[in-house]
């Protein structure tokens, strides 16, 4: 099968470089000489992640890389996860040969919604206030064999209750196990930024893309969080080559989480 397109801008291109997955990732400070004229050194400095954790797909096996408050206001990762070069959006990636969590499969290089700064991993109510997620972004890079790719989803539990997931071109609206619950567009380009937003409250979520309603799902639960970034829907059983340059990517320009 031919491989998926990726959009990767000529000047990041020149600046990624190629990690061992298996090592866990390390701090990317500039060099002396890049410091005077580095506009963002950091995903922090584009993005607010004040009440993030960050999940990698680096480490031991089922047991991945996590960068937490303190350390993920200066933390990046060179390809994982890192700030553009015009400091415009950060690059999320995770490659099919990354390191998983023990309840997937599949890689990842994803924020997770925390509270109290970052300190403890929120859990709130679909029946209790209004929460919602706006996440600002484009999916850039699919894997191959198997192009899937997550970049955001409210989860719940041990299972994530709907996701924004891309097939190739066709872009759907999850619903618990239903992959195609609703479909956005069939014809969606990589590269393309947009803007999702979940709405959850009454014991539903209503699905936006663009600002126009999509789906509501119903759901009640009090175990409800927010996640974004790039999960990578396959992995080496399914996806050739097992490589770091088989991965899915986006990319976030903006971020935000409210509860009332």
């Amino acid at each position: 099968m031919p491989r998926i397109r990726t959009c990767v801008p000529a000047g990041i291109a020149a600046a990624l470089s190629s990690v061992a997955l298996t090592l866990p990732a390390q701090a990317d400070i500039p060099a002396p000489h890049e410091r005077a004229t580095a506009r963002c050194a950091y995903p922090s400095d584009i993005l607010d992640l004040t009440d993030w954790k960050l999940t990698l797909p680096t480490g031991e096996d089922e047991d991945p890389t996590e960068i937490t408050q303190p350390e993920l206001a200066t933390f990046s990762a060179r390809p994982w996860v890192q700030a553009d070069a015009a400091c415009d959006a950060v690059r999320f990636r995770a490659a099919v040969n990354g390191v998983t969590t023990g309840g997937s499969s599949y890689p990842r290089a994803e924020l997770r919604e925390m509270t109290d700064d970052g300190e403890d991993e929120a859990a709130w109510s679909t029946s209790d206030g209004t929460h919602t997620l706006v996440v600002r972004e484009a999916f850039t890079a699919l894997p191959e064999d198997r192009p899937y790719l997550v970049g955001a989803q409210v989860h719940g539990g041990d299972d994530d209750v709907t996701v924004l997931r891309l097939e190739g071109s066709s872009l759907y609206v999850t619903a618990g196990d239903d992959r195609h619950h609703h479909l956005v567009t069939d014809d969606y380009e990589l590269g393309t930024e947009f803007e999702a937003k979940f709405v959850a409250k009454d014991g539903e979520i209503d699905v936006y893309y663009n600002s126009r309603l999509q789906t509501t799902i119903s759901h009640d639960g009090d175990t409800n969080y927010f996640k974004a970034g790039a999960y990578t829907q396959a992995n080496c059983d399914n996806s050739e080559p097992c490589a770091d340059d088989n991965y899915g990517e986006v990319r976030i320009s903006r971020i935000k989480v409210t509860h009332s």
